[in-house]
Formats: structure tokens, C-alpha cells, sequence
């Protein structure tokens, strides 16, 4: 399961940017000498160890209580050293700047249908037996390995247990990746991988896939049969195996696919856009939802209809394995990747309807200034939180109607500016 499902699904949910910073050419406080600098930097970084070291010992206790043995934990923090660069990385992270369909752009490129293809061919056998064997569609499989390691090509060369004692010593978010940390070293007292053979992401994410180490221990599998669940491997296939197995212990439907491009008809009512609205694609159909040809989508259940970018962009019909992989990423643009990438790999085509491109994503402050002037005008969002759920999203549909607007629910650019300024636009 990728880390990102827990560190950065909000924002990306979101389609978020945060404020750029203005451009500064000087700065008007004094700066110390470089080599002032580098001394400062040097005891910095050596007050941290000491912090750290002795917050090691300390976890040992902890560690012993949850079953890791005293010869684990001197193999596993030999060498370990406090990660300056982890905690850089982690207090520096920015918004996901993209629109959805600059994200999509990416993640369903042609170079990254095309290389898919070609891992598909190199790896068809095991990709074909993984497929038989869990009932996951062996491109849904390989788009997942695309867009988390460029199908193997990017699995991090972070030692795990260094990035995740820095991030747990460091106290933000402490208590889970203490919780992670002493996963990882139940994995390495399995003996599936040795400490330094470990490696993955800053963030703690490991392998062809980017498991964090507690759902390594509740998914992965020994696809190889040689006594180990290697992820970490050249060889992709244990990764692979242990993808399908999570995805197949969380529901996955054999042969129904995450989600289909439609149309909708005139004057449709877009408070039907609601994922908590499911009808059979027969029913969706008497609504004037069809296909791009103009025919009924095909009875694979229950479906919801998703407009992803408001009623200017593409519209589709999800079905239970699009809730499926948001377990592995909670973000409608990484699913929608997955599964379209996956839909390329199988020969699909792209998707046909325009996005408004001229449109950016909002950024954090901007999500919240839109969520208060809401509220301020009486259609509460119920909290000022910069994220855009289901009350903010009604809250907007209510305004929409108010002032005779499409109520798709789309909190655009353009919706802001009329609530900053009170002018009428059309959209």
C-alpha cells in the first residue's frame, strides 16, 4: 500500500497548490560566513544524534515489548544514523500542484503506456499466473507498478529503518511511524530481507509497488516459493503477487472494470453526481447516461457517476473496484490513473472528453477562503479546513443553485472569483 494513502491523499484529493513564494533577490538579515554556517550546521546535526541516539535506546524497551528480539535491533540500527535529509524532505513538502488532467497527462502518457506494454510482454507468464491465480487483472496490476516505481525503475535507495526512526524520533506524526518502524523490523526478523538490503523512500514506502511495512506484513506473499517475500528484488514478481493480494482481500471484482467514460444528456441533474448514489447502468441509462458511443454501459453493477472536474470535463460510471484501489490510494486522480493507464495497457483509448484546461487547481489558502466566504453567505461547509469533502461540495451545489448556476459541485477558480466579487459568470 503506498504511502501516499496516508501522507498525502488529502491534498491530492484536493488537486491542491500551495501559494508560490515570492521571488526574494536578498535578504536584508545579516548572514553569517559559510564557514560559520557549516560550524552551525555541524553542531546542529551533532545535537541531533545525540537526540537520537538516545531516543534509540529508549525505543528498545518499546521494541522488546512488541517482540523484536535485542539481536534484531543491533543488527537493524547498526550504522543508523539521524537523517537530516528525511526531515528536510518531509517538512518541505509542497501541495500537489496538478490538475487532475496534468496529472493524467503524466500517469497515462504515451512513454508510460508504451513501457507498460513492454513489461507486460517481459513479464506475461507471472503477470498471467498472478491474474489466475487472484482474480486482479494483470494490467490493473502493471499500472499500479507504473505509476509508483515506473515499473521498477524508482524504488528508493533509502535505508528504512534510518528514515523511519528519523521520522519517529522527529515527534510530526511520531506515533505512526514508530508504528511502521516497528514493523519493519518484524520484517527483518522474519527474515524476508536483511536491514541494509531494506531500502525504499524517505517516507517509508518499500519495493516494486511502495508497501509501507504494516501492509507488507498483512499482504505480501511468497509468489517465487523460495521462503521469502522479496519486494525489494530485481525480480518483480513477489511485489507483483502482493499488489493482487491486496487488492483481492479488499474486494476486488473479477472482470468488472474501475469505471467507464459517459455522456450525459441535456439539462441532467447533476445532484446525481453522488458517490453515495449507485443505480444499475440500465437505470443510469433511462437517465440518458450512456457510453461515448450512445449505447447502455454494460451491467457490471452498481454505479456511481463521478465528474472529477465539475460539468466541464469528463464524467464516469465507477463501480466497486474503483473503491477497491483507492484502498491502495485515497485520491480520485491516483485511481483514475490506475485505471486508465490500465485501460490504455489493454488497448483503450484515451479519454475523449476535453477537461477545462484553462482552469488551475486551487491552492490550500484558497480552498479555505472558499470554504469561509460560503459559509459567510449562509451555505455552511460546516469547518475551515482547506479540504474539499462532501460538505464543502454540497455547500458549493447549494450556491451554485442560488445563483442560477450548474450544480455540479465543482469548486472551480471562477466559482471563488464570484464569490469574492459577486459577479455573475457563465461556466
Amino acid at each position: 500500500m503506498s504511502i501516499k494513502t496516508i501522507l498525502a491523499a488529502a491534498a491530492l484529493l484536493s488537486f491542491g497548490t500551495s501559494a508560490q513564494a515570492s521571488a526574494v533577490t536578498e535578504s536584508l538579515r545579516p548572514q553569517p560566513r559559510p564557514d560559520a554556517q557549516l560550524a552551525s550546521a555541524e553542531v546542529r546535526l551533532s545535537t541531533s544524534n545525540l537526540g537520537f541516539q538516545r531516543w534509540i535506546r529508549l525505543f528498545r524497551a518499546r521494541a522488546n515489548a512488541a517482540g523484536i528480539h535485542n539481536s534484531t535491533l543491533d543488527r537493524a540500527f547498526d550504522g543508523v544514523q539521524y537523517n537530516t535529509d528525511v526531515i528536510q524532505r518531509d517538512r518541505n513538502q509542497s501541495e500537489f500542484t496538478k490538475t487532475l488532467w496534468e496529472y493524467l497527462d503524466s500517469a497515462a502518457s504515451d512513454t508510460r503506456v508504451s513501457n507498460g506494454k513492454a513489461a507486460l510482454r517481459d513479464h506475461n507468464r507471472v503477470l498471467r499466473q498472478i491474474e489466475a491465480k487472484y482474480g486482479v487483472d494483470k494490467e490493473v496490476v502493471a499500472a499500479i507498478w507504473g505509476l509508483e516505481s515506473a515499473y521498477g525503475t524508482f524504488r528508493g535507495k533509502n535505508d528504512i529503518v534510518e528514515s523511519l526512526a528519523t521520522l519517529a524520533y522527529d515527534g510530526r506524526r511520531g506515533k505512526f511511524f514508530e508504528q511502521q518502524l516497528i514493523a519493519a523490523l518484524k520484517i527483518l526478523q522474519s527474515g524476508d530481507v536483511d536491514a541494509r538490503h531494506m531500502t525504499g523512500s524517505w517516507a517509508g514506502a518499500m519495493g516494486h509497488t511502495q508497501f509501507i511495512p504494516t501492509s507488507y506484513l498483512a499482504y505480501a506473499v511468497d509468489f517465487t516459493g523460495d521462503g521469502k517475500r522479496d519486494i525489494w528484488s530485481e525480480n518483480p514478481a513477489d511485489a507483483l503477487a502482493s499488489t493482487a493480494a491486496y487488492l483481492a482481500r479488499h474486494g476486488w471484482v473479477k472482470g468488472q472494470p474501475w469505471g467507464v467514460e459517459v455522456k450525459l444528456p441535456a439539462k441532467f441533474n447533476y445532484a446525481l453526481a453522488n458517490r453515495k448514489i449507485q443505480k444499475s447502468p440500465s437505470e443510469w441509462a433511462r437517465l440518458g447516461v450512456t457510453d461515448m458511443s450512445g449505447l447502455a454501459v454494460p451491467n457490471h453493477g452498481q454505479a456511481s457517476l463521478l465528474l472529477p472536474a465539475g460539468s466541464d470535463g469528463a464524467a464516469f460510471l465507477i463501480f466497486k473496484n474503483f473503491s477497491v484501489i483507492e484502498t491502495y490510494n485515497a485520491a480520485d486522480a491516483y485511481v483514475i490513473g490506475v485505471g486508465h493507464l490500465s485501460d490504455r495497457l489493454k488497448g483503450g483509448s484515451k479519454i475523449q472528453a476535453n477537461w477545462p484546461r484553462g482552469d488551475r487547481a486551487l491552492t490550500f489558502v484558497e480552498r479555505k477562503e472558499m470554504q469561509h466566504l460560503l459559509t459567510e453567505r449562509g451555505f455552511n461547509t460546516k469547518g475551515v479546513d482547506g479540504r474539499i469533502g462532501p460538505l464543502t461540495i454540497d455547500a458549493v451545489r447549494d450556491f451554485q443553485r442560488a445563483q442560477g448556476l450548474t450544480p455540479d459541485g465543482y469548486p472551480s477558480l471562477r466559482l471563488l472569483k464570484r464569490l469574492r466579487q459577486g459577479q455573475k459568470y457563465s461556466r
